[in-house]
């Protein structure tokens, strides 16, 4: 058994461990989890449950775990069972061996977390709960020994220089153990998707994606970037609509050559895109080619034979095009021109107006729906619900919506007036980061856009929305920040700019640390690139020196057994910058009078410490447990002056 403090001691170390799993789970099972560990501590603390209760109680837990991810199987269920688990463990820590057992399970919860999130955040959180794992088993360790427990500061220190002790090792094999240039097993997917884009689209479904400020995409322009208003960064292209939902039920086959003339140079860039848990690589519109690694289709939109689930770096080039697939085959043109004539009758007499009213002019066609939306049509994120006629209730009745319900009514109205059209995905604008000089696209940006298809131009964008409200379109980050407050001393954008750029920085140099980049890693050096040999040949002089640094600290000498001594030859340590170390052949009562000749200002202090050593060194029958660790606490807290 063990007391009251370490029990606390105990559960703060795995409160730790749990810190950077909790946020990466549902809201619901982050709050219980904690609450359901307080209740089971408590429980446990107060006896032993009976088996016959312990085993429902468990099976509860893991239904309740699986029910929030709608029992679905993926990396994050497992992590959330894993957390569930850990919650439960304090139920049956009762000795010495189950809280050994607690922190080692517990370590579990840190690792498992770099699963679903790889930012520094986690990190620095992995590390506290290290840190507190190690200093825990430390104090079990002294409590196993019947020996009062090192100071909080003490104890942290020596469990600091065991993590330095095999920091250089750590580092050696990050960066210099080889990488591969692709993975030779893949993770599971996750069982919650990720806020992001996807292959469908229904008024309603972007709703969380339009208010979360967190990026999706980092971008870095070779030269000049282009103004916001060419921002349109080209995601999922969806065909299919069933009245409601849009989607691409049957996407194109990769192609090898895009069917588009550039209008322009265009722009070179690099794109980071955060883990999206989709295979879409949102290019600036339109990318020249597919990067290495990548596939694109007939539509414009590039793919990566992976969803990623990692952060990814692309290099690309865009350009506005001129002429965009100029020959539309007739299976496409019935394709863009389909759409449930049951539904939305409104729409469709009024689309079949404007074609007798334009005498067939496609493009005059186009003019007349964005005057419609411009005039009677206003954007807001809290529309009202629609029913089954999604485009006439959203053009006759409510008339408000967002970019989701603009694109979808107005590719409607142009199939229903004869003009092939479709839905574009993706994102619209993006924010530049002057601290880190790049643009910086978030979540919130995701747009969805038209493109319909003209004679002689091909594909052609058509945004409705931004008709309508372009500020909302094109604005930034610093936009929706509340500026600076306290007389200007805190500046939210600057704050912002500053832990973006850090956040980048650890994806540069953590992150994106891959094969090619470790292999030119001594460039510096004028070694171009390091061969796989090379590689382990310099790793395994880094292990064999970090491995002889190690077994020299720990070979200078073996730790004391008893703490009495451990302690008095540590009072010895401390005198050593004054010259008076305590030599072998010396008695306490030598050494203390040295001391007394040379420091008088320590007399009473080390002439108490050393006659009550001597005492309770040759006099242990009459020493009680309770003075011999009154003794080793004076004897380690005792600092000369």
């Amino acid at each position: 058994m063990f007391d009251a403090h370490t029990r606390r001691f105990l559960l703060l170390t795995l409160a730790l461990a749990l810190a950077p799993l909790l946020p990466q789970l549902p809201r619901t099972l982050a709050i219980a989890t904690p609450l359901i560990a307080l209740l089971m501590a408590w429980v446990g603390q107060r006896g032993v449950l009976p088996a016959w209760l312990k085993l429902p109680l468990t099976l509860m837990a893991i239904l309740m775990v699986f029910a929030l991810f709608g029992f679905r199987l993926g990396r994050d269920t497992g992590c959330g069972l894993l957390a569930m688990m850990l919650a439960l463990k304090p139920l049956e820590t009762h000795s010495l061996r189950d809280a050994r057992s607690l922190i080692g399970f517990a370590l579990f919860a840190p690792f498992s977390t770099f699963l679903l999130d790889q930012g520094p955040t986690t990190l620095l959180l992995g590390l506290a709960a290290s840190l507190a794992a190690l200093a825990c088993l430390q104090r079990l360790a002294d409590v196993e020994a019947d020996i009062p427990p090192l100071p909080l500061l003490n104890g942290m220190r020596g469990v600091g220089k065991l993590v330095l002790l095999g920091l250089p090792l750590a580092l050696a094999v990050f960066w210099l153990f080889p990488r591969i240039s692709s993975p030779l097993w893949g993770i599971p997917d996750r069982a919650t998707s990720k806020i992001g884009l996807s292959d469908r689209m229904s008024p309603g479904d972007w709703l969380d994606l339009m208010v979360d400020d967190s990026p999706a995409m980092r971008v870095r322009f070779a030269g000049e970037a282009p103004p916001s208003s060419q921002m349109y960064w080209r995601g999922p292209v969806l065909w299919d609509f069933d009245g409601r939902v849009w989607k691409n039920s049957r996407p194109p086959l990769p192609s090898t050559q895009l069917h588009a003339s550039a209008r322009a140079k265009g722009w070179t860039y690099q794109l980071e895109i955060e883990p999206s848990e989709q295979p879409y690589i949102t290019a600036l519109d339109l990318p020249l080619a597919a990067p290495s690694g990548s596939l694109m289709s007939p539509d414009g939109n590039l793919l990566s034979p992976h969803k990623l689930q990692s952060l990814t770096r692309w290099q690309l080039q865009s350009a506005p095009p001129a002429v965009f697939q100029p020959q539309l085959s007739d299976a496409e043109r019935q394709r863009a021109l389909a759409f449930p004539r049951h539904l939305n009758p409104r729409a469709q007499q009024l689309a079949r107006q404007w074609q007798m009213q334009s005498a067939g002019d496609d493009a005059g066609i186009v003019e007349l729906a964005l005057a419609m939306v411009n005039k009677e049509l206003a954007y807001s994120l809290e529309p009202p619900a629609l029913g089954l006629d999604t485009v006439d209730e959203f053009l006759f009745q409510t008339q408000v919506g967002y970019c989701e319900h603009f694109s979808s009514s107005f590719v409607l109205l142009m199939r229903a007036a004869g003009v092939p059209a479709r839905v574009v995905t993706g994102y619209a604008g993006g924010y530049h980061n002057p601290v880190g000089n790049y643009w910086v696209v978030r979540n919130s940006d995701a747009h969805a856009w038209a493109e319909v298809w003209l004679q002689g131009q091909g594909w052609v964008r058509i945004d409705p929305t931004a008709a309508v409200a372009p500020e909302r379109i094109y604005d930034t980050v610093a936009d929706r920040m509340p500026g600076s407050f306290a007389g200007g001393l805190i500046n939210f954008n600057q704050a912002w700019n500053l832990a973006d750029l850090v956040r980048s920085s650890w994806n540069d140099f953590v992150l994106g640390f891959n094969a090619e980049r470790q292999s030119r890693m001594l460039s510096r050096l004028g070694i171009d690139r390091v061969s796989p040999e090379r590689l382990i040949l310099i790793l395994s002089i880094a292990i064999t020196l970090s491995l002889a640094a190690m077994l020299w600290w720990l070979s200078r000498g073996e730790r004391e057994p008893d703490p009495l001594l451990r302690a008095w030859h540590q009072l010895s340590t401390r005198y050593q910058r004054f010259g008076l170390t305590r030599e072998p052949h010396e008695s306490a009562q030598q050494w203390s009078q040295r001391i007394i000749a040379a420091r008088p200002q320590d007399a009473e202090a080390i002439r108490s410490l050393a006659e009550d050593f001597n005492k309770a060194r040759y006099a242990a029958d009459d020493e009680s447990p309770a003075a011999l660790h009154e003794l080793v606490r004076r004897l380690r807290r005792y600092r000369p002056g």
